[in-house]
């Protein structure tokens, strides 16, 4: 079901459009157990063959913000992070490895800021998909005064809940949308430079075409997260916080009830305000979710992997998850600053978020790509 003002209605409903994709399973192991085993076993990279780096030059100069890939080929994938104790999900949807060749193409440094999704809106009157009030048809069996434009806020319990009940901590928030993030009252004041939240699909690829560019595919979006690495947890390594330094806006406490914002940040970070990837790429891992091209297929890999060295791939024709075989996914990458070691590790960059196109919330973003040579399709 795409959007979902009515909680009470359907509660599995609701958790399929709050989670997003974003989440490990909800085993509630404690957190200094599972810092503990990864302190003490490495990550083994099985199936992961060395990234080589294309030598195609850019085209032109880079367009204001972003940056040149020079394609290449790389092993694209997770291990299953459960074996070093890094994640107490096995991520099976981000096997088997397998090899990965793309041509060059730009991508955005940063996720795209409120400030640049002002401009579009300015020059094209947009309306995003939050802010329109949702049919009956989109609804169906929803009474008609419930329907109230709006999306999905993260609101913290005050009480400890149980981690498989993701109603505790969302709530529909008729009024919220990318202009008013936290629902009616809240402005983007001070936020001009964090990104844009509560997008959907649609209104992401609205503002591609727009700039005259494109989401990335799947493997655009982690290549360029690897930052020429290979098989790496992380853009910067194998460790969450090396030498105890934190290098991504994620989630620190207990998980949703308090966050102590040890990063400096409770909810999203300004764009840029961690270190790049060896790329250039700031916030590969953390701060809001971002859009893909791809549909999505827990089976997609395995695909992939019998057709052995794939180009430039463009993900499934169709999505199907088989938790929710009648719902549509894409997929989204890169974990949000909700991602915490008790919840979701989803910030590793191998492994893969998905969630319903037409339904955006309070962690979900986006950023483009341009590529000097079309794809052969078109999977929009």
């Amino acid at each position: 079901m795409p959007r979902l003002p009515h909680f009470e209605r359907s509660s599995a409903a609701l958790i399929a459009v709050a989670l997003s994709g974003a989440g490990c399973s909800r085993v509630e192991e404690p957190a200094a157990e599972r810092q503990a085993a990864a302190a003490k076993a490495p990550l083994e990279r099985p199936g992961f063959l060395p990234t080589r780096l294309g030598e195609t030059l850019a085209p032109s100069p880079a367009p204001e913000g972003m940056v040149w890939i020079p394609g290449g080929e790389f092993s694209m994938g997770s291990a299953d992070p459960t074996a070093g104790g890094h994640c107490h999900e096995p991520m099976d949807d981000a096997r088997p490895i397998h090899r990965v060749a793309l041509s060059g193409y730009f991508i955005d440094a940063t996720e795209v800021t409120n400030a640049s999704f002002a401009k579009f809106v300015d020059a094209t009157g947009y309306v995003t998909l939050a802010e329109r009030k949702p049919t009956p048809a989109e609804m169906p069996g929803v009474a008609g005064e419930l329907l109230a434009a709006g999306s999905l806020v993260f609101t913290p319990p005050e009480q400890r809940v149980k981690l498989s009940n993701p109603v505790a901590w969302w709530r529909y928030v008729a009024g919220a949308s990318w202009k008013h993030p936290q629902g009616p009252g809240s402005s983007l004041q001070g936020l001009e430079q964090h990104p844009v939240v509560h997008i959907a699909y649609e209104d992401a690829l609205a503002y591609a075409r727009w700039a005259d560019k494109d989401l990335p595919t799947e493997a655009e979006w982690e290549f360029a997260a690897r930052g020429g690495r290979t098989g790496q947890l992380y853009p910067w390594g194998d460790e969450l916080t090396p030498k105890g330094e934190l290098r991504a806006n994620t989630f620190q406490g207990a998980f949703p009830t308090r966050n102590d914002a040890r990063d400096g940040y409770a909810g999203t970070a300004p764009v840029g305000s961690f270190q790049p990837n060896a790329f250039g790429l700031y916030d590969v891992a953390g701060n809001v979710w971002e859009w893909t091209r791809d549909w999505y297929r827990a089976d997609g890999y395995a695909r992939d992997a019998r057709a052995g060295l794939t180009k430039n791939p463009e993900g499934p024709s169709a999505s199907f998850d088989p938790a929710e075989p009648q719902t549509k996914k894409r997929v989204q990458r890169g974990g949000s600053f909700l991602c915490t070691n008790e919840y979701c590790t989803r910030y590793m960059v191998g492994t893969r978020g998905k969630g319903d196109p037409s339904s955006p919330a309070s962690h979900l973003g986006f950023r483009c790509v341009k590529r000097p040579l079309p794809l052969l399709t078109n999977r929009l």
